[in-house]
């Protein structure tokens, strides 16, 4: 943040202080010092947001996925984190990936392979996030649903709907082969399951069309929220289709939020509302207020995407009711909040010009009980105190005026606080005084034909001249990549909102497209109807700070404690780091406190690392113990999943029947004689004791484990679905404990049964994974051990080695003043491929390509024009240019612009 808006805050604070400084009862804790412990929080706890540029909304299996990393920043007096973690997770919120990114002026890059052997269709969450966000709630973490087809491995395709019927729920299917040939007369059987136990199946057969209803029991509706359809089909084989049911059940929900919290009797408020699905997607419903003698007092009538508001002015002692009416028919009706007599609100008047006006209000009765009492009111916009201000209510409604003219783009979080620092009334409100980054985009011809060379200038007139800036630039090809723009999250709706709301955002480039005329009225509604508290006002008018684990990264840090075998601390102790497949070497020396840290190591990807402390004349008697890596927990069930597409086969069709395309080129190669063998991974399938056992529900691998001393401490944290009782020392079933299971899961080390306080003898550098089975579908395991679940640690598997020498015995003794790790090193550094075609020769090739261009790496230091060049694929129609990037001031800008090609 610049001085001069530092700066200008202050004097918002002090004119606001003196505007409100005549109260004539004196508050609990004095205006200043309110202000002071609200404005330190401010100050020690910057904000960090994230946010992801991807190449392309949606992939396939065999596909790169390309993405640039940009961090804004609300204060710029402090080191801000420059390594940021990019999370993968299935639709079952296990963790398929982790890749550590690098930051450079806040921006990063980086890519990932979706390697047909590993990742399969499914709807998968993106998160990231930093260490210094990890203080915080998870909710503020960046979240983005990436559906993924496949039309390499996939051999089964289908379709499926859902319709309610009374008591059951029919489930209708489609099924075809992976030719696209439909499925006629197929024999088939069916499970559901609540993703652990099955609670219906039956059996069944397709019709000529290859289709199948299938009916299932909805009595116990909660057991459709984590619960899947798994139909094995026979066609020569057995084919396997599973199909999450959050969709199978038609449920909703309308809550209404009255402005500034409160129904408060006799004063008009605006009422907005909220109609949400079971899956959390907005439902179009609309419908009427009726008082407690069923006289209509309100109407209203959603703006699209199920919010909406209307005004009532709410009667002492009335009761009012919400009858609904939905798209498909149904009605329902809800209560509204009880209408209250003594409560003070904030509300918001309107925005005029360069202020925002609001008010504080309370009905006539109880003006009586808080005339002349004070108030505080603070203002907090992006992790900064814009406005503080102490009120006595002279009348029973008193103004307020902000000015925003020159405040940053975002949401002002306004909060009414009692005189002890009580939060009472909220209000929200988006306000956006700053133009964005202007991007403006040219290319030499508004129509090309295939293959040919697209020149194209971008022009970037940043706010302020001479600001460093970082952009990326992705060119599509449309007509095999369809996608509604107001389904993104851009960089505008990231960094400006939805970085700002806690839960999903539907459709969060709605309400910046300027094509929807309602965009405004729907971004209100929004801002009443959404979550946001990233922290607890009562506690900072205390002067009452929370408490920071981790700090800003600077880079990547091996740290531990030296210590004597005593126990006691080993200072001036000298280590040795050495990573080979990075060419690392470097040395470092214990504080007085035994304490290491080997800093700003650069290595790609998760090499082995040796840290040796036995160059120490006492070394025999050395123990390093390193310091544990923290990666936060899987948050379950999240409710971004609600974004992800049910129909992937049909709803990609177009850009799988590309990727066959595609792949069916790229592997028309030479032949290759193979020589060398892949070593088969290990699992549990391998050993006998557990050969009953199904698919594991999660499997870490062992590099997973890097900086782990006691194996027992990361398990606590990396077990998904697993709870750990401090009390019992046991492990169990998270969802079954929940539920009142005191039955233990039972470990297995290479097939063999182990507890709990033999864990912490497993070397961790020697475990190759371990896999989480989260039930025992025929019990082979739990009928012997009496267990419920089983998690299995599998060690890598010795070679066969000639007879050893006295010397190599030796060599393998576990030693304690050497350590081996696999630390997670930074996501590998690729190049995106352009083809060129200079001559008719090099153009005499298929060329399906559905990212055309793509350019992670535009650095702009200076307001002015850059020139790219890129050749077009063989794809006819739009091409889509989307150009996102930010400053070092956090202002944002995103452009999108077509050219067309024939």
């Amino acid at each position: 943040m610049s001085k001069i808006n530092r700066i200008l805050f202050t004097i918002l604070i002090l004119l606001a202080v003196s505007n409100f400084s005549k109260a004539q009862e004196k508050p609990a804790i004095p205006i200043n010092t309110a202000v002071e412990n609200v404005q330190k929080f401010f100050t020690v706890y910057p904000v960090e947001k994230i946010h992801l540029h991807f190449d392309k909304p949606y992939y396939a299996v065999g596909d790169t996925l390309w993405f640039k990393t940009y961090l804004n920043t609300n204060l710029f007096n402090y080191d801000p984190s420059k390594v940021a973690y990019i999370e993968i997770l299935n639709s079952r919120d296990s963790l398929m990936q982790t890749l550590r990114v690098p930051l450079k002026d806040g921006a990063g890059k980086g890519q990932l392979v979706l390697d047909p052997q590993f990742w399969s269709q499914d709807n998968y969450r993106v998160r990231a996030y930093t260490k210094w966000m990890m203080n915080f709630d998870m909710g503020y973490f960046y979240n983005k649903v990436i559906p993924i087809g496949d039309a390499i491995n996939k051999k089964l395709g289908s379709d499926v709907s859902f319709e309610p019927d009374g008591n059951k729920t029919k489930a209708i299917l489609q099924f075809r082969d992976r030719q696209g040939q439909l499925l006629s007369r197929k024999k088939l059987s069916w499970e559901a399951n609540d993703g652990w136990d099955p609670f219906d199946k039956g059996k069944g057969e397709t019709d000529a069309l290859g289709r199948v209803v299938v009916s299932l029991s909805n009595k116990e509706k909660e057991k459709f929220k984590n619960g899947r359809l798994v139909v094995k089909l026979e066609d020569g084989e057995t084919l396997v289709g599973q199909y999450p049911l959050r969709n199978a059940i038609w449920e909703a929900d309308v809550q209404f939020f009255p402005e500034g919290g409160d129904l408060i009797s006799g004063i008009s408020k605006k009422v907005a509302f909220k109609a949400v699905s079971s899956t959390g997607l907005g439902l179009k419903v609309k419908g009427k207020i009726i008082d407690s003698k069923k006289q209509e007092v309100a109407s209203f009538e959603d703006l699209g995407l199920g919010m909406g508001s209307f005004n009532l002015v709410p009667v002492s002692g009335e009761s009012y009711k919400a009858m609904v009416t939905f798209e498909n028919g149904e009605q329902k009706t809800f209560d509204l909040p009880a209408v209250v007599d003594n409560k003070v609100n904030v509300v918001f008047a309107k925005q005029e010009g360069e202020f925002i006006n609001l008010g504080i209000v309370t009905n006539d009765s109880h003006f009586q009980a808080v005339q002349n009492k004070p108030f505080y009111v603070f203002g907090q916009l992006n992790g900064h105190l814009v406005y503080a201000a102490q009120a006595s209510m002279k009348s029973a409604a008193v103004s307020i005026r902000i000015p925003i003219k020159e405040l940053p783009n975002g949401i002002v979080q306004i909060t009414l606080l009692s005189p002890d620092g009580e939060p009472l009334s909220e209000r929200l409100v988006f306000i956006q005084p700053q133009k964005l980054i202007d991007i403006q985009v040219k290319t030499d011809k508004d129509s090309y034909a295939r293959k040919d060379l697209v020149k194209m200038k971008l022009n970037v007139n940043s706010p302020v001249d001479s600001l460093i800036g970082n952009y990326s630039v992705s060119v599509i090809d449309e007509s095999k990549v369809p996608f509604n723009d107001d389904n993104d999250r851009t960089i505008v709706s990231s960094m400006l909102l939805t970085s700002d709301l806690k839960g999903y955002v539907e459709k969060p480039n709605y309400y910046f497209n300027e094509k929807n005329t309602n965009r405004l009225e729907a971004l209100d509604a929004l801002m009443m109807t959404q979550g946001f508290r990233r922290f607890d006002y009562k506690e900072l008018v205390q002067g009452k700070l929370p408490q920071v684990r981790f700090m800003p990264e600077q880079g990547i840090t091996l740290s531990g404690i030296l210590r004597l075998n005593t126990g006691r601390p080993q200072p001036n102790g000298g280590l040795l780091l050495t990573i080979p497949g990075a060419a690392v070497k470097k040395d470092t020396y214990t504080d007085k406190n035994g304490v290491f840290k080997f800093e700003n190591l650069v290595f790609q990807d998760s090499l082995k690392a040796t840290i040796n402390a036995r160059g120490n004349d006492n070394f025999r008697n050395l123990v390093i113990n390193m310091d544990q890596t923290f990666y936060p927990e899987v948050d379950q069930n999240s409710p971004y999943f609600s974004a992800g597409i049910q129909n992937i086969d049909q709803n990609m069709s177009v850009y799988l029947d590309n990727s066959k395309k595609e792949f069916r080129t790229s592997i028309l190669i030479d032949e290759v004689v193979v020589t060398a063998t892949q070593e088969k991974k290990q699992s549990s399938k391998d050993f006998s004791a557990l050969s009953g056992l199904s698919m594991p529900d999660h499997r870490i691998e062992g590099s997973r484990l890097q900086g782990c001393n006691v194996l027992s401490m990361c398990l606590n944290t990396l077990l998904t679905g697993i709870t750990y009782d401090v009390n019992t020392l046991k492990y169990y079933v998270t969802r079954n404990y929940n539920q009142g299971s005191r039955v233990p899961v039972q470990f297995f080390l290479n097939g063999m049964p182990i507890d709990e306080p033999s864990l912490n003898s497993i070397t961790i550098p020697e475990i190759e994974g371990i896999e989480i089975f989260l039930r025992d579908d025929l019990g082979t395991v739990r009928n012997i051990y009496q267990n419920d679940g089983v998690v299995s640690i599998i060690t890598k598997k010795e070679k066969k080695q000639p007879r050893m020498t006295a010397a190599q015995i030796e060599a393998m003794l576990p030693k304690s003043n050497v350590v081996e790790l696999h630390p997670l090193g930074y996501v590998k550094q690729r190049a995106f491929y352009t083809p060129k075609y200079a001559t008719p020769e090099s153009k005499n090739t298929n060329d399906y390509r559905t990212t055309v261009y793509w350019n992670p790496e535009i650095r702009v230091e200076k307001n002015g024009e850059i020139d790219l060049e890129f050749f077009n694929a063989d794809g006819t129609g739009k091409y889509k240019v989307v150009v996102e990037g930010n400053d070092i001031q956090g202002n944002v800008g995103r452009k999108v612009y077509y050219y067309n090609v024939k």
